[in-house]
């Protein structure tokens, strides 16, 4: 194809639209309404113009990021582990915010990260993607708005808090305020989100512990660990391939039953002691971010704790269920008389 063309390799015919044509799809009168020629403008200013990447890096024109002011305003927090509190503004732009300054953390001092309560950092706007990604030990994030998929992905600890815009006029738990996988891969540490979360919401999570008003599809998939609570909606499939962790599920309109996968895990109503972790991770969930949804399940508890499932593999469930059995004490060695 390429001696056909007239060239020699395929450097030679990398922005080269003068080589393509739009063809006729015979009996697909759909497809031959299509308009390609805009994907089939020569968009070179000369003949000459490079027509791939010529550099080494190819950067946008963006000033010094966010997590470069973070990680020189909370110096002292790191080396001195002395507790502060920043504050910041983010846009969309501002992607991985609190990443860069966990990696120094864990680049000090491991895995144990830093004292809890040492680093809080204050976030207004809305976050790009993979807010608190990585997040260590020790730091706080609180986000006044709304972010992007990948929150606090691959977290070990911390906490995140997003909550709505305190002039916001929006029922906060029927409206998204955080994107999709969240809490994808983390090892532990606390998300807490005054809203719903999008599609996908703790898969393969084996450790952090979670409050959400809602969630989309395929909810806690491949879950090894952890806890998840959801008061709200969740989407179809959720608990697929969910092999470890516990999640709860608020279901007001009696769906859920028709919604999660039953091939790895069961459902449940909830006993005694599994209340009492709900209702305190709930208090949690209102004291960190004031939700409206909390408060109501709170004032009425009673009403509520009868319209949650608990959800977890069944191998947990037949582990739990297996009768004891009295271990056998080993044989009783012959008695001796010293002579």
């Amino acid at each position: 194809i390429l001696a056909g063309l007239g060239v020699k390799k395929l450097t030679d015919i990398i922005g080269r639209p003068e080589l393509l044509k739009q063809r006729h799809v015979p009996n697909h009168p759909k497809a031959n309404t299509l308009d390609l020629q805009k994907l089939l403008a020569n968009m070179a200013d000369n003949e000459d113009a490079p027509r791939y990447c010529t550099r080494e890096r190819n950067d946008a024109p963006h000033g010094r990021p966010l997590d470069d002011i973070i990680l020189q305003d909370a110096k002292d927090a790191i080396t001195e582990q002395q507790p502060i509190s920043l504050s910041y503004k983010v846009t969309n732009v501002n992607r991985s915010v609190g990443t860069k300054i966990s990696g120094e953390i864990g680049y000090q001092y491991g895995k144990d990260g830093l004292p809890e309560g040492t680093l809080e950092l204050k976030l207004q706007g809305s976050a790009g993607q993979s807010f608190g990604t990585f997040l260590a030990p020790g730091i706080r994030l609180i986000l006044e708005g709304e972010a992007n998929d990948y929150v606090g992905k691959g977290m070990s600890g911390g906490e995140i808090i997003v909550k709505p815009d305190r002039a916001h006029k929006f029922v906060a738990s029927d409206n998204s305020i955080v994107g999709n996988t969240c809490i994808y891969g983390a090892t532990g540490g606390t998300l807490l989100a005054n809203g719903r979360a999008g599609e996908r919401f703790g898969v393969r999570n084996s450790g952090a512990v979670a409050v959400v008003e809602g969630v989309g599809d395929h909810g806690c998939e491949y879950m090894t660990g952890g806890t998840v609570v959801v008061l709200g909606r969740t989407g179809k499939n959720f608990g697929a391939g969910m092999s470890g962790g516990q999640a709860f599920i608020l279901d007001l309109e009696e769906r859920f039953a028709d919604l999660y996968n039953p091939a790895m895990v069961g459902i449940e109503r909830l006993t005694e002691d599994d209340k009492v972790i709900v209702q305190q991770l709930i208090y949690k969930h209102l004291e960190a971010t004031e939700s409206a949804r909390a408060k109501e399940i709170l004032g009425d508890w009673a009403k509520f704790a009868s319209s949650f499932w608990k959800v977890q593999p069944k191998s947990t469930v037949a582990k739990l269920s297996e009768p004891k059995v009295a271990a056998t004490p080993p044989p009783s060695e012959p008695a001796t008389t010293k002579p």
